[in-house]
Parts: structure tokens; C-alpha cells; sequence
């Protein structure tokens, strides 16, 4: 099984089409949270997050949009986008949010894989480092974690005692690239895609992923989009021009 692995699309409607455009053809999408928030696009994102149906969990932007949490616990400028996402969006998209469900989520058709937003014990917690992720997979009851939350692509693997951090290499931060990471089947691992519409690893493309079961491999992708789009689109809804700007940064 072939399946598309999404997070954090953060409202950017041009880098989730150019995502979707470049993506193989895939059996199942997995979506991993934060759907809304940050960007300029929502009622775009969640038309075409819903479209492409599939496992989806909810991120914390996604619960402060629909009002599950408070604004409070975010710096300003998130709040402030926050708030204006939430006013953008009708009755039925806000009813869509407030039901994604907590993660983990497993999937039947998938033992030993389990999606989370965070981490799989706290759906707002950040997996950053190998300590962080060594917390979580000694604990994990799945082999395979699927996570984002970090907007930073790539994998922790726990073999034996260790736990390595793991990130794809790329020839540019210009065109479309993908890079494989073969998994082993001794080893557990908490894999990120990526954040498609915010990206924070330096590099400014979209990003996402494809597990392929049978093979045993995930295929990290980045992809140049419109950025310049939708960096007008933040300035036109008169959201913070760092919500702009730093979209070009890849921080």
C-alpha cells in the first residue's frame, strides 16, 4: 500500500496544490494535523482536505479554530492568524475541525502504525531531538509513528539501545526532489513529512511524504510553489507580514 503523508498545511493553498500535483499515485492519505492557521487560504485547504478523505488528526491550530482551546497559549502573531482563519470559515468547516479526532489514530488496515500530531503521549508536545523521540519510542506500542507538529521533515530511528535523527539530503532548494529512506524491520522510527505550508528546516519548499508498506520505504519530497501567491494573499487579508515573509525562509 501506497499511502500520502501530509501536515501542517497552515492555510497555503498554493503549496498543498503543488503538492498534490507532484505526488505519485497513492491507496490512502494520512494527514496529520493543522490544517488551518498561519495562512490565508482555509475554507481552500479544508475544501481540499475533505476531498481527499482518508486518516486525519487534528493539529493545535485546528483546535484553537474551532474554538476546542484558546488563543491564549499561542505567541501573537499565531493568535492573531488564528482568530482571523476562525472568522473566514462558515458553521459547517468550523463543525468539520471540531471533529477530527485526538490522536493517536491507528489504522486497521496498517498494524503497527499509529498517527499523531505531537507525540503519542501528548498531541501538542514537540519531538525535536533524539532525546525527545527516544521518550516516545521506547514507550510506543506501534513501530512505525507518523508525526509532524515540528514543520521539520525527516525521522528518528531507535535501533537497539539508540536513537538516530535522520534527514533527507537534497541536491538544491530549487526544484522537485525526493529522497528514500529504506526502514528496517528491527528498527521503530517516528517519521515527519514536513510541514507542506510552513515550512521551518531552512528550506522554503512544500513538503510531504509517501510510506510505501510493501516496500518498506518513505519517500520524502519538496516542491517549489507559488509562494509569491501567497505571500500576497497573508498581506491582502492584513494578517502580520511575518506570516508573509519568512514563508520565502523556509523558517
Amino acid at each position: 500500500m501506497r499511502i500520502l503523508l501530509l501536515s501542517d498545511i497552515h492555510s497555503n493553498a498554493e503549496a498543498m496544490e503543488a503538492c498534490l500535483a507532484t505526488a505519485p499515485p497513492r491507496d490512502e492519505v494520512i494527514n496529520l494535523g493543522d490544517v488551518v492557521g498561519y495562512g490565508a487560504s482555509p475554507n481552500e485547504v479544508i475544501s481540499q482536505s475533505r476531498g481527499l478523505g482518508g486518516v486525519i488528526v487534528r493539529g493545535n491550530h485546528d483546535k484553537v479554530v474551532a474554538g476546542i482551546d484558546s488563543a491564549e497559549s499561542f505567541n501573537p502573531i499565531a493568535g492573531v492568524a488564528a482568530l482571523w482563519n476562525r472568522g473566514q470559515l462558515n458553521s459547517e468547516a468550523i463543525g468539520w475541525l471540531e471533529s477530527l479526532p485526538k490522536g493517536p489514530v491507528v489504522i486497521n488496515s496498517l498494524p503497527g502504525i499509529e498517527c499523531v500530531h505531537g507525540a503519542p503521549d501528548d498531541e501538542d508536545r514537540y519531538v525535536v531531538s533524539p532525546e525527545d523521540a527516544a521518550e516516545q519510542l521506547v514507550k510506543a506500542p506501534a513501530r512505525i509513528t507518523f508525526f509532524g507538529h515540528t514543520h521539520i521533515q525527516g525521522a528518528f530511528q531507535l535501533r537497539g539501545k539508540f536513537v538516530r535523527a535522520l534527514h533527507p539530503a537534497y541536491e538544491t532548494v530549487a526544484k522537485t526532489e525526493s529522497w528514500d529512506l529504506p526502514l528496517e524491520e528491527e528498527s521503530s522510527y517516528m517519521i515527519n513529512p514536513g510541514s507542506i505550508g510552513q515550512p521551518r528546516d531552512g528550506d522554503w519548499r512544500a513538503a510531504f511524504a509517501v510510506f510505501d508498506s510493501d516496500q518498506r520505504t518513505v519517500s520524502f519530497w519538496r516542491v517549489p510553489y507559488e509562494v509569491r501567491s501567497a505571500q500576497e494573499k497573508i498581506l491582502a487579508a492584513g494578517l502580520p507580514a511575518r506570516l508573509a515573509t519568512r514563508l520565502a525562509a523556509g523558517r
